[in-house]
């Protein structure tokens, strides 16, 4: 993420990713303040066994552009909401990439960190069965909270 205080937003991500058990990094690295750390960092994920890159950022929202073009590893951009223009700011920044340099970008928010984790868990398990049943286990229960919880005014237990 590109600040700490972006972490609100990022750690659904992170607990996504906990939550599939999927082993993961959690790091500042700020593509304006610490460009430096922002490219060794992404040059070096790919040889430290990286193979999905979550970015989160606000404002500008630089980082997942950056980030993606240092590394040949997928990097999945979250907008983070931001005070000046309630993140649309972040997602014009992240989604706007030239050919050439992709950045997957998801939503605006909470639910685009999860969604970057889930779209992490579903690009990893091509290549690893046990993961696959993680994640389909993970949306069956989803289903599951739904269809056992239909009414919004009562609470699940």
């Amino acid at each position: 993420m590109g600040s700490r205080s972006d972490w609100e937003t990022m750690q659904g991500a992170a607990d996504a990713l906990t939550a599939l058990q999927i082993p993961h990094e959690v790091e500042v690295v700020s593509a304006h303040r610490t460009p430096d750390k922002l490219f060794a960092y992404a040059e070096s994920a790919e040889q430290r066994g990286l193979r999905v890159i979550i970015a989160g950022a606000g404002g500008a929202a630089h980082l997942p552009g950056m980030m993606a073009a240092k590394t040949l590893l997928p990097v999945l951009g979250v907008p983070v909401q931001s005070r000046a223009m309630n993140g649309l700011d972040s997602l014009l920044s992240i989604v706007q990439m030239p050919a050439g340099i992709p950045v997957g970008t998801l939503a605006i928010g909470s639910a685009g960190a999860v969604n970057a984790a889930l779209l992490a868990a579903a690009i990893l398990s091509g290549t690893d069965p046990e993961l696959r049943e993680r994640l389909r286990r993970y949306r069956e229960q989803q289903s599951e909270l739904v269809l056992e919880h239909p009414d919004p005014r009562q609470q699940p237990a």
